[in-house]
């Protein structure tokens, strides 16, 4: 006991932290040596299992055995055969399935291993199957099928397992000698042994996953009832799942099929069968909401399960769901508030987040206080997910940004980490952006942020965001304060920032501009270049020649202005002229560099679209606009309305993949042809699109910009410009070729042949609609910019919209007629409802202002009718809108 007494204070010093591991501070080395214990003439049973556990450490562990090392312990472990215990028996097969002998080595064991195959001991039976198959190559399988065979409708479910386990490894190296076993496997899918079904139906259905005919008869057959094991069951669900996905894909049927099997799991004794029935339910593409009802019932009951597996399970479901369909998670809610209390933290967060996804304007205060106790005890990652449901609810009602605003600023303010600080600075940014009312309590919160920031990136992102921002407020001398603290107390690179917002300041402002050159003059001291040459180049610009024409418009484009160059070149050019090559601006090359096809596809990159902020789509309208005016044949246009997202012109995984982008201007279309060339054996050159407009009357091509070379796997764009009709808003349809002249690659060296093959490749059609001239553009209040708008330029009329499967589905219909953004989530139509009002913001071309609030109604059997009522700033856009409707 008194030996003992040193480790329980260790423990206690240590705070608990970890239990002592029984392998602690052992040496290959020295259970190498003890490996000799297997060659005793009298074993010790348990002595050689200790043994055999810690090698199976250390090679767990990562450690590596020399091939003498390994030969040397596998011939050791062999003798061990001849031992009658049963437990060391069974360390024996693991040992041998982790060595992984070499295929001379195999010889010795399989014989031993055979025996075992064939012993009356079913453990006996059931590893040595396991170990055979796991070490044995095609050859010797053959040898043994027929026992493997025999041993999957084995009367023993452990016998049985192993050799359905064993299978669908198999099946990955050896899949033609699997694939025989079919009869059995199916027999053993009818076993009454939870496990044995289940590991069946797993085999059987990797054996058929390609032929989806057979994998559609399999369920088929199944969904009667043969079925008993739960895990089996979960399975069985998620095959059918698959089905369901591959057969709405293929027909257009209006009856799901295998529903009602799914809906009669939701029924079923075992717990995890019900979850994953109303989880597969959920999961349905394009569910609807009399669809869902089942399932959100029945996840409702697991919230108040005392089970915290389940609770967790249904809460994080019905956060998935809440994401696409709020009002069908609704009625959960009550239950979801008790949640926020749980002792499982995961738990909480995911009912905090789901709530401020599906609540309504007046529980937000509610739910506010809620989490503010509840922030203090989370982790950083899940504060984040907090932060942005709680972004999302304050774009969704606006009308409450004070209260939301207010509780971002209370955070900011406590203990985190980056990440954490940098989600609640963005989300202040973006609600700034987006509701025009919150812009000075938000510029306010994030002056006093700064005011103790520990993040240099943080300090100089908000600084630059104040220089842009704040001599626009009314009062933009309060925070010059904030500002010029930052040169006195950061950092070098929050010192230059800060300088560069108080010039913005000065350029803007002019009755600032004698205090904003005191302050500047300071900076000429600085112990920093940096800081002392933007000073000294700023106080030169505020007080130079560079402000004397145009009524102070070239100083505010040298202050303000963006480079008009691609970064990614201007490096270029700068390390060339490192390496002693002389460096002329002008001499940048403009046009943007294409990204190599491995980035574009890079993992990741696709889950961020879920969640673009403003920020990300201002940037791509630059690239487009910058990218557009370094070409002379479009730099004449004026000033682009509006870039299309990308429409795919080739289906994918063909030889050439081809997007197009439509960038519109007032009286001119440029279509930007996205070419990516997937053949590693050829080049492309003299790349251009034929476009047939024989289809859209009121367009005349007048510029066209071919891509003059397309390598593999770079990315690269040519341009066809079209003239229209100002202020016209026509549409058409263009048809499509790629011409272009091939030349062989020699893949060994890379050198492409001079004589090349005029070649063409048909693309998709392409349409310019009317939702193309009209840009997404939401109201923070829509009720009070419909007033301001006034009954000027006001038109309504009804129409009859027929036969529809829903009311959402023609509110979606119209809103993507007219390209809109809905306002105050009232694009999402509550359950059942028979009638609705939607409403719809955005900018026609020319920024003219468009509002739209349209009333939908059931009239009969699915036959829906609608109200448009539209106010603008001209009575064209009015009746243009009304024009589009009529002809939709």
């Amino acid at each position: 006991m008194a030996l003992a007494q040193p480790l329980v204070k260790k423990d206690d010093d240590r705070d608990d932290e970890a239990e002592y591991s029984p392998f602690l501070g052992i040496e290959k080395g020295a259970v190498l040596q003890e490996a000799r214990v297997f060659n005793d003439p009298q074993l010790d049973a348990r002595r050689c299992a200790q043994v055999i556990t810690k090698l199976l450490y250390l090679i767990n562990q990562g450690e590596t055995f020399t091939k003498v090392e390994a030969t040397e312990v596998f011939f050791a472990v062999t003798k061990l055969f001849q031992s009658k215990d049963t437990g060391l028996r069974r360390m024996v097969y693991l040992i041998i399935k982790e060595l992984s002998p070499s295929a001379d080595e195999v010889i010795i064991v399989t014989s031993s291993l055979m025996k075992d195959m064939n012993s009356k001991t079913d453990m006996y039976r059931a590893n040595a199957i396991r170990v055979l198959c796991r070490i044995t190559d095609g050859g010797l399988l053959g040898q043994i099928e027929r026992y493997l065979k025999q041993a999957i409708v084995d009367k023993n479910p452990v016998v049985a397992s192993a050799a359905l386990v064993s299978g669908i490894h198999l099946l990955q190296t050896n899949p033609e000698i699997v694939r025989r076993w079919s009869n059995e496997v199916q027999e053993a899918v009818q076993s009454r042994a939870a496990l044995v079904q289940f590991h069946a139906l797993g085999l059987l259905h990797q054996i058929r996953q390609n032929d989806r005919l057979a994998v559609s008869k399999l369920v088929t057959s199944l969904t009667r009832g043969s079925v008993r094991s739960p895990l089996a069951q979960c399975l069985l669900i998620r095959y059918t799942s698959q089905v369901i996905r591959e057969s709405s894909l293929n027909t257009q049927a209006p009856d799901r099929p295998f529903y009602d099997y799914l809906e009669g799991c939701l029924r079923h004794k075992a717990e995890m069968v019900i979850f994953e029935a109303a989880r597969a339910i959920t999961e349905l593409s394009g569910v609807t909401s009399r669809e869902l009802t089942p399932a959100i019932t029945v996840l409702q009951l697991f919230l108040s399960s005392s089970k915290p597996v389940l609770r967790f399970a249904a809460v994080r479901t019905l956060n998935k769901v809440a994401m696409t369909h709020p009002l069908a998670v609704t009625n959960c809610n009550i239950d979801m508030e008790s949640l926020i209390s749980d002792q499982n933290r995961s738990i909480a967060t995911l009912a905090i987040t789901t709530l401020l996804k599906t609540g309504n304007e007046s529980s937000v205060d509610r739910l506010m206080k809620q989490i503010t106790n509840f922030m203090s005890d989370i982790a950083d990652e899940f504060k984040i997910v907090v932060v942005e449901a709680i972004r999302s609810l304050c774009l969704k009602f606006p009308q409450k940004y004070r209260t939301l605003m207010n509780f971002l600023s209370n955070i900011l303010r406590e203990e985190g980490g980056f990440e954490y600080k940098k989600a609640i600075v963005d989300s202040i940014l973006i609600l700034i952006r987006d509701i025009p009312e919150a812009k000075e309590s938000g510029l306010s919160h994030l002056c006093e942020f700064i005011e103790d920031c520990e993040f240099t990136y943080l300090s100089t992102q908000i600084l630059h965001f104040l220089g842009n921002e704040g001599p626009k407020t009314a009062d933009p001398s309060k925070y010059i304060r904030y500002i010029y603290n930052r040169v006195i107390l950061e950092n070098a690179t929050v010192r230059a920032s800060a300088v560069s917002a108080l010039a913005k300041f000065g350029a803007l402002v002019e009755s600032l501009k004698p205090r904003i050159f005191v302050l500047l003059r300071r900076c000429l001291f600085d112990n920093d270049d940096e800081v002392r040459d933007r000073a000294t180049l700023y106080l030169n610009a505020l007080g130079g020649d560079v402000s004397s024409d145009n009524d102070g418009r070239d100083l505010k484009e040298f202050i303000y202005g963006t480079l008009h160059l691609p970064l990614v070149n201007l490096e270029a050019s700068l390390q060339a002229y490192a390496s002693e090559e002389p460096f002329n601006l002008a001499a940048v090359p403009k046009e943007v560099k294409s990204q190599p096809l491995a980035e574009k596809k890079a993992p990741g990159k696709k889950a961020a679209a879920t969640n673009v902020g403003p920020t990300t789509v201002t940037s791509i309208g630059e690239t487009y606009e910058k990218l557009l005016a370094s070409i002379p044949e479009f730099s004449e246009f004026g000033k682009l309305f509006k870039s299309s997202p990308p429409v795919e012109l080739t289906e994918a995984e063909t030889e050439y993949a081809v997007n197009v982008v439509k960038h519109i201007f007032s009286n001119h279309v440029v279509l930007q042809y996205n070419c990516t060339n997937t053949i590693p054996e050829q080049v492309l050159e003299n790349v251009h699109v034929i476009v047939d407009a024989s289809e859209a009357e009121e367009f005349s091509e007048v510029a066209s910009k071919p891509l003059k070379s397309l390598p593999y796997d770079s990315p690269g764009q040519t341009f066809v410009a079209f003239e229209k009709p100002e202020g016209a808003l026509s549409t058409g349809k263009f048809s499509n070729m790629l011409k272009f002249v091939v030349k062989e690659v020699d893949p060994a060296t890379g050198d492409v042949e001079e004589e090349g093959v005029e070649d063409e490749y048909q693309l998709e059609d392409l349409e310019v609609n009317s939702a193309d001239y009209m840009l997404k553009v939401g109201v923070s209040n829509f009720k009070n910019a419909w007033e301001s708008l006034g009954a000027d330029f006001e038109r309504v009329d009804e129409y009859g919209l027929g036969v529809r499967e829903s009311l959402s589905e023609a509110v979606q219909a119209v809103i993507n007629l007219l390209g809109m953004q809905a306002c105050e989530g009232t694009d999402v139509v509550p359950s059942n409802s028979r009638s609705h009002t939607c409403l719809l913001a955005g900018r026609f071309i020319g920024n003219i202002q468009v509002l739209v609030r349209l009333s939908f109604g059931i009239d009969g059997p699915k036959q829906v009718a609608m109200k448009l009522a539209v106010r603008s700033e001209d009575q064209f856009v009015s009746d243009a809108i009304h024009e589009i409707v009529a002809n939709g």
